[in-house]
């Protein structure tokens, strides 16, 4: 049994952001929203460092992200080409439809579009990036209604430093991003162009399939005076849908800010925020040859969203760390000329009970309008080097505005909006063992009132499917994961196995069984990432298969003067055909790309 003054000083070293952690094990403030030791959470995170992220050879943040065993995007197509509205987070399988039924932050902010969902992953300049934080798991009892199956936090820089970089490449790809920060204030950009690829597998090309192009720009700018900041953010998205008259284009302008104090013994958290965005998009028909298109929709979509969260933190008594705090979220779409609004309320209270040198218990319970998320989790260190964790929790998430009002058609594929939609509710348990560098954590979902694409009717030009809550859908399975460091090289690796069915057996749409991902890095010289998916299916009928595929990607680097590097990055070395979607035309992930460039290394 611990002493009593040991465990308020553990306490206060959670909340109060003391400097007695330990420099070997990360930290994580996702897990528990305080800065805690991973070592020291039940839950299952993955960090990702600023040297991961800088030695990825991936383009963008969310290909980043698939170092991550179990992070998928609806479909496999990334940001770099697929259209926005498919760039909803799936973890663990959770997720039948494009919805993310994953938070994604910036620094507490949500990222997530607040109309639909979706993400935008280039407003966050990759320069600006200190870390990556997956938490996998329901996390509505802290996060509510879009942490249904885990959270993506950003944490960014704060130390005076410039960092910046910029390439070249292949189908004309440039790119460019820059961090630069004083006392007071940071600075942020990233630029990036690409002619893209043709997404349509070659065997069924027509005239009107041309190159995927997309161009973005992401400025912001931060004052920052000691724990408070304020930030102005402005992004803007075009992009070719693979066809002459299917495109998109968004611009978002947003405010927040927020600041950190000691508040009556604990600390306290201010978040807040503001965002305007105009959207726009058109749709096609396009004939069975693939040679000819005529336009059938152009829709308009202008939303305002705004919120904040207050949140404090502080040691009860000897053994009891109380997190406790209410947020406020609103969103207004307008729809073919109609406008729809959906406000969330919450409040919700954590406990970390260190019950002996050895257990803590962490109970949890979150309300968002009516929907109560409870949760309990107990972390047990047997000794040293071994560990088991359990928990039992529910989440949920409503469907967003998108899903309740706003139709699409993707190729020959129609879906329509349902305004009657209810929210999904998950109920799970899961357990782990770590033993020193090697974690595997079992777990069980069970999500009621799924929201699903339901095919409704299939002719030779049309394929109708309506957003419906299906019965059942159920994920059971397994991450095992490690890491070594031998001097100068680092490995790491992750296996994630999941059975996710629905009611009446056929598999969850664009959800593998296995899934396997590694990395390899040697110093800030190279670095290696593979990843390898089992076959899964497109649609709820299970009659569209996308066959299984491995690829690998590299990054260089080399000094070429003071702070200067020259870098090369090759994506999909192999060129492994990846397919992406069956609409029913076969689309494709991303082939063989390379880009060169310099990096600033200060």
């Amino acid at each position: 049994m611990i002493e009593n003054a040991v465990c308020a000083q553990f306490l206060m070293a959670v909340l109060l952001l003391a400097q007695t952690q330990q420099a070997q094990d990360s930290i994580t403030v996702t897990a528990t929203r305080t800065e805690t030791r991973t070592s020291d959470t039940p839950a299952s995170v993955v960090i990702l460092s600023s040297k991961n992220i800088e030695q990825s050879a991936a383009a963008t943040v969310d290909d980043t992200l698939r170092q991550v065993a179990g992070f998928t995007l609806f479909r496999r197509t990334g940001s770099r080409v697929a259209n926005p509205t498919t760039q909803g987070v799936s973890l663990r399988g959770i997720g039948a439809s494009g919805a993310s039924r994953a938070l994604v932050l910036d620094d507490g902010i949500p990222l997530n579009d607040p109309f639909g969902g979706w993400v935008y992953w280039g407003r966050v300049p990759r320069a600006a990036l200190a870390r990556a934080e997956v938490l996998r798991g329901g996390a509505s009892d802290l996060y509510g209604s879009a942490a249904m199956s885990g959270v993506i936090q950003f944490i960014r820089r704060d130390e005076p430093s410039v960092h910046g970089e910029a390439s070249i490449g292949s189908d004309a790809t440039a790119m460019t991003s820059l961090f630069a920060a004083s006392e007071n204030l940071r600075v942020a950009a990233d630029l990036f162009t690409t002619d893209g690829y043709v997404l349509v597998a070659p065997s069924q090309r027509g005239v009107v399939d041309t190159r995927a192009d997309s161009q973005h720009a992401a400025v912001d700018a931060t004052l920052a005076f000691g724990s408070a900041f304020v930030r102005a953010a402005y992004y803007r998205d075009e992009r070719h849908n693979g066809t002459p008259l299917q495109i998109n284009e968004t611009t978002i302008r947003q405010l927040a800010g927020g600041g950190d104090a000691i508040f009556a013994g604990g600390m306290f958290t201010l978040r807040a925020y503001g965002s305007d965005q105009d959207y726009h998009q058109t749709f096609s028909a396009i004939d069975a040859d693939r040679n000819s298109e005529r336009l059938t929709a152009e829709q308009f979509i202008p939303s305002r969203g705004f919120g904040g969260s207050l949140q404090w933190s502080r040691p009860i008594g000897n053994r009891h760390a109380i997190v406790t705090g209410a947020e406020l979220h609103d969103v207004r779409g307008t729809v073919d000329d109609r406008t729809n609004d959906q406000r969330i309320t919450s409040a919700f209270v954590e406990d970390i009970f260190v019950a002996t040198t050895a257990t803590s218990i962490t109970t949890g319970l979150r309300i968002d309008n009516s929907e109560l998320s409870p949760r309990i989790s107990v972390l047990h260190h047997a000794s040293d080097s071994l560990a088991f964790t359990a928990s039992a929790y529910r989440a949920f998430r409503l469907p967003t505005l998108n899903e309740l009002h706003r139709d699409f058609r993707v190729g020959n594929v129609l879906t329509q909006a349902n305004p009657d939609l209810g929210p999904e509710r998950l109920t799970a348990i899961e357990a782990g063992a770590r033993v020193r560098n090697v974690r595997i954590n079992f777990f069980s979902m069970k999500l009621v009132d799924a929201v699903a694409n339901v095919t409704l009717s299939v002719t030779p030009t049309l394929i109708t499917r309506q957003r419906q809550n299906i019965g059942e859908s159920r994920s059971r399975g397994a991450e095992l994961e490690s890491d070594w460091r031998v001097r100068n090289v680092r490995i790491s690796a992750g296996y994630l196995f999941v059975d996710a069915v629905l009611s009446g057996g056929k598999r969850v749409p664009q959800v593998a069984r296995n899934s396997f991902t590694t990395q390899f890095a040697w110093n800030d010289v190279l670095a290696v990432q593979a990843r390898w998916s089992s076959q899964q299916f497109d649609d709820d009928l299970n009659q569209f298969p996308l066959r299984g595929y491995f690829a690998a990607d590299a990054f260089a680097s080399h000094r070429v003067a003071k702070h200067l590097d020259a870098t090369i990055a090759i994506e999909n070395i192999f060129d492994r055909r990846i397919e992406a979607s069956a609409t029913p035309v076969t689309t494709l992930g991303q082939p063989r790309a390379w880009r060169v460039g310099l990096r600033f290394v200060p």
